[in-house]
């Protein structure tokens, strides 16, 4: 294998990497300023997603260059293609920071409604989620991906008990409307960052094990095999 291949994948993960620690962050920054009130900081997660949309164009353009120039195959060939994918995903989690952070804003000068314990409960298990996730790409550990998918599940039950109970207080307190939707808001946003965490994990397990995973892997038989670029999840 030629060295400048090898050094071009090796720069594609380290930047796929450091994009991923900015969308963790990000979503970590953005849930603080709304459980603290914090319209600064919802402000500063704003602006900052401009490096993480960077980010993805220059990621991109590597992968592009690699694909057309390299002639990739086998493991290499898994790699980019998934690595293409989880760009995307990372990009569109700092997008959902960003939601958050606009109704962190929206909320931050309203009357605050009544803790919901569920939602920073939701807001912890996502961020776990994209940890992990992140984490098992930076290892190619399989096992730690599949942990992950498991979990959204959880996310999923979160969501729809967080926008239960906000639609209560709706009812039961209208003057409260704006900031409970905007709550709601919240937990839709982070049901979709478990969303993505989850594909994120789908690739690896991918890259690791040349399979193809849903949702609820422990469902999937392992021999379902990725046959071509048109069939990847």
């Amino acid at each position: 294998m030629q060295r400048h291949f090898v050094e071009e994948l090796e720069a594609v993960k380290t930047n796929l990497i450091k994009m991923g620690s900015f969308a963790e962050e990000a979503i970590a920054q953005s849930i603080k300023a709304l459980l603290e009130r914090n319209a600064d900081l919802a402000r500063e997660v704003i602006t900052r997603d401009e490096r993480i949309n960077e980010m993805e164009i220059e990621i991109d353009d590597a992968i592009v260059d690699l694909l057309a120039l390299q002639q990739p195959v086998a493991t290499d060939l898994r790699f980019i293609l998934a690595a293409m994918k989880i760009n995307n995903d990372l990009e569109r989690i700092g997008d959902h920071a960003v939601n958050i952070a606009e109704s962190a804003l929206q909320y931050a000068v309203g009357k605050p409604v009544r803790p919901f314990a569920d939602l920073p409960h939701m807001a912890q298990t996502t961020k776990e989620m994209l940890r992990d996730s992140i984490d098992a790409f930076i290892h190619a550990d399989s096992a730690k991906a599949r942990a992950v998918l498991v979990s959204d599940d959880t996310i999923d039950d979160l969501n729809r008990k967080i926008v239960a109970g906000l639609v209560a207080v709706i009812r039961a307190e209208p003057p409260l409307i704006e900031q409970a939707l905007d709550l709601i808001r919240v937990s839709r946003n982070l049901e979709r960052v478990a969303d993505l965490s989850t594909n994120i994990a789908e690739e690896v397990v991918f890259i690791a094990e040349a399979h193809i995973v849903k949702h609820n892997v422990e469902n999937k038989p392992p021999s379902v095999h990725r046959e071509s670029a048109s069939g990847q999840s």
